[in-house]
């Protein structure tokens, strides 16, 4: 049975990337943005032109009380779409950067990040578990910044590393019913996070390449096919996890 993967904020950058590379092995996949509508129906595009279906639902992924209305209009798409009740794996995505020194952080910005990053992911993933099959698989998304420090990063690499125990806990409690749960920590990469900054810097690139192993910052194509391995049946043992895939940043 193809198998279906529900990725959020997947209109743009490491999302549409890990959307893209689970089509591209064979999965059909449900697409989440916030705003982005024209460029997720792009995305929906592209993979129903590599000949797998797809659907994109809007989510704002830091907006708790929307979840129960989320997941019984994810329902409604399963059936419509696919004709089932369950989906395969979740890959939860969707986030911003805010950067500040802790003496500058503002607390609202604070608490959006907590919203999204990690009240969001663990609400979101809480309300679809009764979707989720058993013997699935979910990836949450962390960063490399939880092991290697950068000035200005606290708060986003504190709930990011609070995902990181979250994912521990979830592999846990989810065992019982097969379901195989990891996290993914990518290093610097060009995209449009945090509005392009490492893409569009020179110096913020550079500082961040000076610090990486091979050399360079990453791309999303870098970690999406990756993502997309880990929830292929070649990585059915691999389990309560943290992976970073930086290409060797800050060792």
């Amino acid at each position: 049975m193809t198998t279906i993967s529900l990725v959020t904020g997947a209109s743009r950058g490491l999302g549409r990337n890990t959307a893209l590379n689970i089509a591209r092995k064979g999965g059909d996949v449900i697409i989440t943005y916030q705003q982005r509508e024209a460029e997720a129906r792009a995305v929906v595009a592209e993979i129903v032109a590599l000949g797998r279906r797809a659907v994109a639902l809007q989510l704002d992924a830091g907006a708790t009380a929307t979840f129960v209305d989320f997941a019984a209009r994810l329902r409604a798409a399963l059936q419509q779409t696919w004709q089932r009740e369950q989906f395969d794996h979740l890959v939860n995505n969707a986030g911003h950067g805010d950067v500040a020194p802790i003496a500058d952080m503002r607390e609202d910005a604070f608490d959006k990040l907590v919203d999204v990053h990690f009240k969001g992911v663990f609400f979101l993933t809480q309300a679809l578990l009764p979707l989720l099959a058993d013997g699935g698989r979910i990836v949450n998304l962390s960063s490399g910044l939880t092991r290697v420090s950068a000035e200005g990063w606290a708060a986003y690499a504190a709930v990011k590393g609070a995902v990181e125990v979250l994912t521990v806990y979830l592999a846990k409690e989810l065992g019982s019913r097969k379901i195989a749960v990891n996290v993914v920590a990518p290093g610097a990469i060009e995209t449009d996070f945090f509005g392009g900054a490492v893409r569009d810097t020179p110096a913020f690139n550079r500082h961040f390449a000076e610090m990486t192993a091979l050399g360079r910052v990453g791309v999303a194509d870098d970690v999406g096919p990756m993502i997309a391995s880990l929830l292929s049946d070649d990585n059915r043992w691999v389990n309560a996890q943290r992976i970073e895939v930086s290409g060797g940043q800050g060792i």
